[in-house]
């Protein structure tokens, strides 16, 4: 099995040291933000999420029936993503 090596000139064992610590800092905090608990989606009625875009029952009822906004039920229920409306938002110029 080959080993690769790596020379390295001009470089002080404290600067080393250094950009060691600077690099396991940076993939530490890359993997705390991974690892950060997922807070639960907020779950809105019809009713709220319309209050919420400023819109009409009907309208709201429009956009879900093409497509641009997702519902999801349980025991007769019907509600939005609070994530899913900000998600479909689109920036305008």
């Amino acid at each position: 099995m080959m080993q690769q090596s790596t020379i390295l000139n001009q470089v002080s064992p404290e600067d080393l040291h250094n950009m060691i610590i600077e690099g396991v800092k940076t993939c530490l905090k890359d993997l705390s933000n991974y690892l950060q608990p997922k807070k639960p989606d907020e779950l809105l009625t019809r009713e709220e999420a319309a209050k919420k875009l400023k819109i009409s029952i009907s309208t709201l009822n429009n956009w879900v029936g093409k497509g641009i906004l997702q519902t999801y039920g349980i025991g007769g229920r019907v509600y939005l993503k609070n994530s899913e409306i900000e998600q479909a938002m689109v920036k305008l110029n």
